[in-house]
């Protein structure tokens, strides 16, 4: 019952930051000079093919909600077609914000997801072996090497690879997601094209992420490694492997978890500057489009599912660390 409690309240705590992420964004957005409603209106009066009351009702389907009304009225119209898949009409693009975020989000989860897992299996392997070799020249360069390169913006990085690499040396595409002629399929061709042109996107966050995890993994490693029970597990015999394996380095991954879904999120978030830089068309591309354009309804639309993504993603990582770590299962009983 008591772990049915906790489930719930986590449950709550990830629905009301989804509410009230929604709330704030589209406040904000509404407070933003030159919106939806100031654009369309501007068009439809060009065209002269439609009277006012054609005109709202037109503005009414793209934005989800009626602009004549009060705010708190406009709120309440949005959040309930929110609830019913409707997520508005995009201005610029002209179709249904879901149905284009639904072709443009998973290439910036396509690179996302790679990413976080090259992130994360070489800063688990570099910082175990630094923690193997604490003290030794590998580990002091490393620590230089990864304090350094966890200093540098991603968008730095990725300026200076779309120069030298795409620009002075055209090792790498700039710009698009797939080379022209190739159709979307479960070929070889699809899936080295898409890997080709997220490589200097992947690059550019792999390079600046990847040290601060190293680190910590080595942190941890280290902290582990004088433990007791280590000392009584090499009394009892146990082969070196396993006790690398089974002792140190499941216990030392432990806390890199709780970070994985929140490295996933500063990804998502840094997606809107990468992807412009490297002309990369995913969502965070296109959101930029839309603020650029005050296209509203892709604006929230891109942001919600980002936001939903990361939340959700968290709340998972939450709830499933103690079938990883019992320590925490047990104090999750015990909440």
């Amino acid at each position: 019952m008591q772990l049915n409690n906790w489930y719930t309240k986590r449950l709550a705590q990830t629905a009301f930051t989804v509410w009230a992420v929604i709330t704030v964004t589209f406040f904000l957005i509404r407070a933003l000079p030159g919106g939806p409603m100031a654009y369309l209106r501007a068009q439809l009066a060009l065209s002269g093919t439609m009277n006012q009351q054609q005109a709202s009702n037109l503005i009414e389907q793209y934005i989800s909600f009626r602009p004549t009304e009060p705010l708190w009225r406009q709120y309440l119209d949005y959040l309930f077609n929110l609830l019913q898949g409707d997520l508005g009409h995009s201005l610029f693009f002209d179709e249904p914000v879901a149905a284009f975020l639904a072709k443009v989000l998973p290439w910036t989860v396509f690179y996302a997801s790679i990413s976080v897992i090259l992130i994360y299996v070489l800063a688990i392997v570099i910082g175990a072996v630094m923690a193997y070799f604490e003290g030794g020249r590998f580990d002091m360069v490393s620590t230089i090497v990864l304090m350094s390169s966890n200093s540098v913006p991603y968008y730095a990085v990725a300026l200076i690879a779309v120069y030298f690499v795409a620009y002075r040396i055209p090792i790498f595409p700039t710009g698009g997601r797939m080379p022209d002629g190739v159709s979307p399929g479960l070929d070889l061709a699809f899936i080295m094209g898409a890997m080709y042109h997220a490589a200097l996107p992947i690059l550019s966050f792999v390079i600046t992420l990847v040290g601060g995890l190293a680190l910590a993994m080595r942190g941890n490693s280290v902290s582990i490694l004088g433990e007791d029970y280590l000392r009584v597990a090499r009394l009892r015999g146990l082969p070196e492997q396993r006790i690398a394996l089974r002792y140190v380095a499941r216990n030392a991954v432990l806390p890199l978890y709780t970070r994985l879904m929140i490295s996933l999120g500063y990804i998502f978030g840094g997606s809107v500057v990468l992807e412009t830089i490297f002309r990369y068309p995913g969502a965070g591309y296109y959101m930029l489009e839309a603020i650029n354009t005050r296209d509203s309804p892709l604006m929230m639309g891109a942001f919600i599912m980002i936001t939903l993504g990361v939340v959700v993603g968290i709340f998972v990582a939450d709830v499933t660390y103690g079938l990883l770590d019992p320590r925490a299962g047990g104090e999750t009983d015990a909440i």
